[in-house]
């Protein structure tokens, strides 16, 4: 249950921040453009507005997607992979490479993560803990912030320790799911969600179908064409 939990916040974080980020560019270089004719009453009013944030914030979000983005890729078997060599191996040693490239993507993201998480908590999120905590000294470092935002840069640094933690977890579970099952995750990239895919006859010809991506057999119906003459 509760690595379920996990998939939809990885899967709602990356949509929310995909989505609003597009939302935000739009609306940016939608002012930008009407902010430059001249109409009365509407130009003056776009120019009280101030959108000198949008790209930063589209940046920021933009590298958090990317982050969350790539465990995502992982749980589900997304990433592009060269194992053309491995696939012709048999399958214990197959099974042993396998295990080792999982296994070393793990110790790489642990290591990504366990660094990233040093820096951010000496670029000021140990100041932001001990303030909120009413620890603050004076000898402790504030850390920077973002040049339009005025974030504290830390907050943003954060996405590499949290998206790498991820990604290390993503790893290890792969790899214990294949050593259980000895199966990886697989992603169709021909599969688009939300439409049914048509389930073809066994012995259907594939280079009869009726599109213009296969060669036509002017003397023969192509694939499904009797099925619309039927219905008409």
């Amino acid at each position: 249950m509760l690595n379920k939990a996990l998939n939809h916040l990885e899967e709602l974080l990356v949509t929310f921040l995909m989505g609003a980020a597009t939302l935000i560019i739009f609306l940016s270089v939608g002012h930008r453009y009407l902010a430059g004719i001249d109409i009365p009453g509407l130009q003056d009013w776009l120019l009280t507005l101030n959108f000198s944030w949008a790209q930063e914030l589209c940046i920021i979000m933009f590298v958090w997607m990317a982050k969350f983005g790539a465990a995502y890729g992982v749980r589900t078997g997304i990433h592009v992979g060269v194992d053309v060599l491995i696939n012709r191996l048999d399958d214990r040693m197959r099974g042993k490479f396998i295990i080792f490239g999982l296994l070393a993507g793990a110790t790489f993201t642990g290591v990504v993560a366990t660094l990233g998480a040093t820096f951010v908590w000496e670029n000021g999120a140990h100041y932001a803990v001990f303030n909120a905590l009413g620890m603050a000294g004076e000898e402790l470092y504030e850390g920077p912030t973002t040049p339009d935002l005025e974030w504290p840069t830390w907050i943003v640094y954060s996405a590499i320790p949290l998206g790498s933690s991820l990604m290390c977890f993503r790893f290890l579970q792969v790899a214990w799911g294949f050593l259980k099952t000895g199966e990886l995750p697989h992603h169709d990239h021909g599969h688009v969600d939300g439409l049914e895919e048509e389930k073809l006859p066994v012995d259907v010809d594939v280079y009869g179908m009726g599109d213009n991506l296969h060669m036509h057999d002017l003397k023969h119906p192509q694939l499904g064409e009797g099925d619309k003459e039927n219905k008409q």
